[in-house]
């Protein structure tokens, strides 16, 4: 089966091929303990499931990289592979193919995909928007470039981790809520580890980007914060889930129910264990370890609700990203 998912934003198609079949994952070996129910913990020597996981380089999906690290997947019966994704917009089309079995969207990449057709669900909350997590939004101007309020945007090229991402239309609505229309701004993809790159070699004029990334840029001196614009929208709705097909849920609820008890279990930790928490970060996102120590992670919240995806739509729909009628009652797996 071939399915197309057009972005709204941009014109952009994607087309993901996928097995008929749907099975997404595959077990190490063979044979299985008759006495147990094939996952949770306590299964001392039985088969682990293989899953695929994506997220990109922040610490929103904190929860599983904690989860991998302290042997927590492992023990609820899952042998997990996370892998690290560039752009947040490829996570649905690698999700559908079967590449991976559970990606981390932003919300607004989730809600598109979701818009143009494909059939994914959200079965764990992976992070949410506070003060802290607000403070570590940016948006970092070149050397030169003389940025002091929402309309010295216009006629930049402002580069985004990802268009129709999370950063990318908050950022949106924070040039609407100031007067300025987003279509006066250029934006261009442009990855986390590359914006000091990008800036530095004036291939764009600002970029939108997060901690320890800020810091990293200012220390280079290749840029300066010219708005903490998430600051001044203070939400508190979530960033990013973890997402699956809803068919993959389907066919797999035991090992949904092991993952979603992976994630509770490694959630308090990536919220009270700040040492074990950039351990992890740092170890997935290949940064600096003394870099990522400097900022506390996003908070990990595995509790979700469609009722939560509310703004978002409302946001997307200001933004004319949204084409159809959205179900939130659907959107989170039971």
């Amino acid at each position: 089966m071939i399915i197309r998912f057009v972005d709204n934003q941009v014109g952009r198609r994607w087309t993901c091929r996928k097995r008929e079949d749907d099975v997404g994952f595959s077990w190490i070996s063979s044979h299985r303990d008759r006495n147990s129910d094939g996952f949770g913990a306590g299964r001392a020597g039985a088969d682990a499931l293989k899953l695929k996981i994506a997220c990109t380089a922040t610490s929103d999906c904190a929860s599983a990289m904690v989860a991998r690290d302290e042997g927590i997947f492992a023990k609820h019966g899952l042998d997990v592979d996370l892998t690290l994704i560039a752009i947040n917009t490829n996570i649905p089309p690698a999700i559908v193919s079967d590449s991976i079995q559970i990606g981390g969207p932003t919300e607004t990449v989730f809600l598109q995909a979701v818009d143009g057709g494909l059939d994914l669900v959200a079965v764990e909350g992976a992070s949410v928007m506070d003060p802290v997590a607000n403070g570590a939004v940016a948006a970092v101007a070149r050397k030169g470039v003389t940025i002091k309020d929402a309309k010295d945007f216009v006629g930049k090229k402002v580069g985004a981790p990802g268009i129709g991402a999370f950063l990318h239309v908050l950022f949106r609505k924070w040039l609407i809520d100031n007067g300025v229309d987003p279509k006066s701004v250029n934006f261009v993809e442009v990855t986390f580890p590359t914006m000091s790159d990008a800036l530095k070699s004036s291939a764009v004029d600002a970029v939108l980007t997060v901690e320890p990334f800020v810091s990293r840029m200012k220390a280079a001196g290749v840029g300066d914060v010219a708005t903490r614009y998430a600051a001044e929208l203070a939400r508190t709705d979530p960033i990013i889930s973890y997402v699956s097909t809803r068919a993959f849920a389907k066919r797999n609820p035991e090992a949904i129910k092991a993952f979603r008890a992976a994630i509770e279990e490694a959630a308090p930790i990536v919220n009270s264990d700040r040492e074990k928490a950039s351990a992890s970060i740092a170890k997935f996102t290949k940064l600096p370890i003394d870099i990522v120590r400097l900022n506390r992670p996003n908070l990990a919240t595995p509790e979700l609700n469609g009722a939560e995806f509310a703004w978002w739509v409302d946001t997307m729909r200001q933004q004319d990203m949204l084409q159809s009628s959205i179900n939130l009652d659907a959107l989170v797996l039971p």
